[in-house]
């Protein structure tokens, strides 16, 4: 519900932003509340949280008009320091144009260090508002993406990022970089599947009351299972960044030890760090190599019994209830260890599927997003002919697009000057025919092990039998060559 504070300030409830949003400080909600607070298209408002952000504002779309809510994407939630459903108070404010910005790069491997390079930085974060301690984000070089902290503005307060802002680069001090961080409207073609996980994870996590007035145990453990490249780590990396969990990721594979006892230790060792930091989420990915089943071990197999034992013991005895959430993953899910997938371990089985032609579009506008796309590039085309492709495959065939637009330029390169010209860098794009040489290079996973050959056998090679083959060619072979 809707709660207006004053003339000036509303109060509504914080809900996913459209994935073309992201990245790009876009704050939507109905225009009827826009109207409340004589708000325009693109004016700047501040998002009060339990610490400030700006964000500019749009229109929500139709289907969400009458909700009382606030569309925002996980970096704006983030700056806010708000989760999903909670209430944010929203006010208008005019902020100034940013003379000089000092940025500090978050993301591992960033090539947007240098100084030279604010020229192009510039234009990729043009029009953001900003406040200092605010993170932001820019997408380059097809969906790359780069997280950069906002140390210092000139002015003070909520500036607006211009073509006339001077950006500075700050690299020292900054502590060691992480990867960008993940949030939902990152995953495409998975809606009902994150909202499950959503119930059986948030909820325990952000409010395990709940459980103790119903008088029932909060969920302990979601086990995920598809094909590879669908989706299942990413979904655990959004759900952790989303809850502000405690997030502790290991293999499978990684446990193992050669020492009697030591990958029962190391097992033990992960969930004493997870209670001690809980709320925590324990995502153990390639669960079948560490938990099969047991009645198909030989005598050899000594080491995987035991630690299947401990696995099954430790999900059993987390003491801190609903605090400490353990994911599982695979791909062979009829491999599991049949003790392990009980109520009361893990709780919930979800499989993530192969992405339907709908999904697909979704995926594919999320890695085309930061892209220079040519008018003729048609994402619709794209889905229809992209099918048996999972999340990965389309990830790498947007990477595959944007080499095949980078190839056509390399000739008007000089190599031996440090710095690819600024306007060179402008005039990158990516066209429908990128994509479609990039198609030869990607190889669909769902059907990767499907292999089709018409073989080259003959009537004349079959020996006798002519009563059934002239029965065959007349019921198979002329109604495919006469119909």
């Amino acid at each position: 519900m809707k709660i207006k504070t004053d003339n000036q300030a509303l109060i509504l409830k914080v809900k996913e932003a459209l994935p073309k949003d992201v990245g790009r400080a876009i704050a939507r909600i109905d225009p009827e509340d826009m109207k409340d607070l004589g708000l325009e298209v693109g004016d700047i408002i501040e998002i009060n949280g339990k610490r400030k952000t700006p964000a500019k504002i749009m229109p929500c779309y139709a289907e969400d008009r009458g909700k009382k809510i606030i569309q925002i994407d996980g970096i704006s939630r983030e700056n806010a320091s708000i989760g999903l459903d909670e209430k944010v108070r929203i006010s208008r404010i005019d902020p100034k144009p940013a003379n000089k910005i000092t940025l500090s790069p978050l993301t591992m491997s960033s090539p947007l260090q240098r100084d030279n390079d604010a020229k192009y930085l510039g234009s990729l974060i043009d029009g953001l508002p900003a406040l200092s301690g605010d993170k932001i984000r820019a997408t380059f070089f097809g969906s790359k993406s780069c997280d950069f902290k906002v140390v210092d503005t000139i002015p003070d307060g909520v500036v607006l990022i211009n073509a006339a802002t001077l950006i500075r680069m700050e690299t020292k001090g900054q502590g060691e970089a992480k990867q960008a961080t993940v949030s939902y409207e990152d995953i495409g073609g998975l809606g009902t599947q994150i909202q499950r996980i959503r119930e059986m994870i948030e909820l325990p996590l952000r409010y395990p009351q709940v459980f103790e007035r119903l008088g029932i145990g909060a969920p302990k453990g979601v086990f995920l299972y598809g094909p590879p490249g669908t989706g299942k780590t990413l979904i655990a990396r959004a759900v952790a960044n989303e809850t502000d969990a405690y997030f502790t990721h290991i293999s499978g594979p990684e446990i193992m030890g050669k020492f009697y006892g030591e990958s029962e230790a190391r097992l033990r060792s992960v969930f004493e760090d997870a209670q001690v930091h809980a709320p925590a989420i324990i995502f153990i990915d390639e669960i079948d190599s560490i938990a099969p089943k047991r009645e198909e071990m030989g005598g050899e197999k000594q080491v995987e019994r035991r630690v299947v034992a401990q696995l099954l013991s430790l999900l059993d005895g987390l003491e801190s209830r609903g605090q400490v959430i353990v994911i599982g993953a695979t791909n062979i899910p009829n491999t599991i260890d049949p003790a392990l997938r009980r109520p009361g371990r893990f709780d919930r089985e979800i499989s993530i599927p192969i992405p339907d032609k709908n999904g697909r579009l979704e995926i594919l506008g999320i890695h085309t997003r930061g892209m220079p796309l040519a008018e003729d590039v048609s994402r619709e085309k794209l889905a229809e002919i992209t099918h048996g492709f999972v999340g990965a495959d389309l990830e790498a065939l947007a990477r595959e697009a944007a080499m095949a637009a980078l190839r056509k330029i390399l000739p008007k390169i000089d190599f031996e000057m440090q710095d690819i010209p600024y306007e060179t860098l402008m005039k990158l794009e990516v066209t429908m025919d990128n994509f479609r040489d990039a198609m030869k290079e990607v190889e669909p996973s769902a059907i990767r092990e499907v292999f089709v050959e018409v073989p080259d056998v003959k009537w004349s090679d079959v020996g006798g039998l002519e009563d059934i083959k002239e029965e065959l060619k007349e019921a198979v072979e002329w109604p495919l060559k006469y119909s």
